[in-house]
This record gives C-alpha cells, structure tokens and sequence, in this order.
C-alpha cells in the first residue's frame, strides 16, 4: 500500500509509514527580562500550516536534552523583535 521509501521501523519492530499531516512555517521566540536582558528557559513555538492555521506551544527544556511542548490557545498576531526591527508574526 506505501511505498518502501516512505516505511519505518518503530523500537518494537512494527513497520510504520511516515504519513504527512500538513506542511507549513514555523516561528520560535524566546522571552527576554528587559532589564537584565537574561533569557527565560521558556521558548514559544509557533505552527502556521499553507492554510494559515496556527498552533501555538511553550517549549520548556527537561532533563537529558529533551523538551516538552505545552500547547497553548492560540491568541492571534503578536510583534515580535527580531534584533533589528518589531515584526508582526501570525
């Protein structure tokens, strides 16, 4: 039924296809204390699928390396800094 480019094996040996849900951009932003200008931990994640649809999540850092996405309500356009101007993000 798929083609073999496409198939995987999972860590208990059941052969998986790789299957697309939606393709789309992404933006990352991290939050910055203004007055020490040290960073939070704490990273927002943005998913903005070819149909405009945006899922949004904290990503936090765990142990060994790993982060754990938290979703979040998506609440709408928002500026963001990207070192040299304010720019508007989905």
């Amino acid at each position: 039924m798929y083609p073999e480019e496409v198939l995987t094996m999972s860590k208990k040996g059941v052969s998986e296809a790789r299957v697309l849900i939606d393709q789309g951009k992404f933006y990352r932003y991290r939050y910055v204390d203004v007055n020490t200008g040290k960073s939070e931990e704490k990273i927002k994640l943005l998913l903005v699928n070819t149909e405009g649809k945006c899922e949004e999540f904290f990503v936090f850092p765990v142990k060994g390396g790993k982060f754990l996405l938290v979703p979040q309500e998506y609440k709408g356009e928002r500026r963001v800094w990207d070192g040299n101007n304010a720019r508007t993000i989905p």
